[in-house]
């Protein structure tokens, strides 16, 4: 089986195609047009973002099929982003993927975006699959899962505010390193002193055990403030940076692998699955794989370029969606992912 997946969520326009079957799948191609017009206004702008979408999604579609050695008329499924995201965005792809379905007489399957990086995951690591504890990290998302199996999805934890990659892109605001702000504070982490600037590990010790409900969600927001008065009380900014960005991440990393140990531990899995943009960051699999190691536990992240909003996981989905193929998509619609509770 052959699909065409579509992922225009937010500043990604991608597309690619997965061959196989729903329990072996392989890539065999994948565009990645990132939207650089954003890094002027230091974050996302939704209306530049759909302008963008919509000049770009034909080229890439063309070029995935090209890569791939397959026309439109090879595929046998459509799969495309239906939300969580930029409503705008979205729209471009959902509309493109529902004239490309008609146009080649394809059925459609919508998948929902942080489902996706579950299956992510798996394209580079075939070892990554169920059962395993699930670490989504992403601009716009935080999440803590149980998979038991695909489409059997437990939430035990998420953010009440800020999700962990927003909250580095506004930390890289603060001390004027750019955006998107991960791989800056990353960057200019490496050369600080992690003793100088020791902030607080949000809800690290709140809801000592798993019937509490702060036990494994998250908080960034008291963490930005707390180096926003760094910030200002900093009488030399240059060079007190890679120490503030050292403390921040620091104990960003020391919340995040603490909680996961947690659901390891709570849940009985022996696997662990990282995904979303945040996984790109070396310092947070460094960590979470010197902490898994010692138990016997193992490590599965994706490629840096698999860890970004990309069409390969969509269309990964998609595979395992295809039974549901043909029914309408709804760019608003079916949020929760399905089989998704609340543990």
């Amino acid at each position: 089986m052959k699909v065409l997946g579509i992922e225009t969520s937010c500043d990604e326009t991608s597309a690619a195609v997965v061959a196989g079957s729903s329990g072996d799948a392989r890539l065999a191609s994948c565009v990645i047009l990132s939207q650089d017009v954003h890094a002027v206004y230091r974050g996302v702008v939704p209306e530049l973002a759909s302008r963008a979408h919509l000049t770009a999604i034909g080229p890439v579609v063309e070029r995935a099929l090209g890569d791939a050695g397959a026309s439109l008329a090879d595929m046998d499924l459509v799969a495309v982003t239906e939300g969580p995201g930029l409503i705008g965005a979205l729209l471009v792809g959902v509309s493109y993927a529902k004239g490309l379905s008609v146009a080649a007489d394809r059925p459609l399957v919508g998948v929902h975006h942080l489902e996706a990086h579950l299956f992510g995951t798996s394209l580079d690591d075939p070892a990554a699959l169920p059962p395993f504890v699930a670490l989504v990290v992403s601009g716009g998302h935080s999440l803590l899962l149980d998979v038991p199996a695909w489409g059997d999805y437990r939430l035990l934890g998420e953010t009440r505010d800020d999700a962990v990659g927003e909250a580095f892109d506004k930390v890289a605001a603060l001390l004027d390193l750019g955006y998107p702000g991960g791989p800056a504070v990353e960057k200019a982490a490496r050369g600080g002193d992690p003793s100088r600037f020791r902030f607080p590990r949000p809800m690290l010790h709140q809801g000592q055990r798993p019937g509490d409900p702060d036990y494994y969600d998250l908080s960034m927001s008291g963490l930005k403030t707390a180096v926003l008065h760094a910030v200002r009380a900093s009488a030399d900014l240059a060079a007190d940076r890679p120490h503030l960005a050292r403390g921040f991440q620091d104990a960003v990393l020391d919340v995040l692998v603490a909680k996961t140990v947690r659901a390891l531990e709570q849940c009985g899995r022996s696997r662990a699955v990282l995904g979303g943009g945040v996984a790109c960051n070396r310092a947070l699999r460094e960590a979470l794989a010197a902490a898994l190691a010692p138990r016997g536990w193992t490590l599965h992240a994706p490629s840096p370029r698999l860890s970004t909003d990309n069409a390969a996981m969509i269309a990964r989905a998609g595979l395992f969606r295809a039974h549901e193929a043909g029914r309408p998509v709804d760019a608003a619609a079916r949020l929760p992912f399905p089989g998704l509770v609340r543990a």
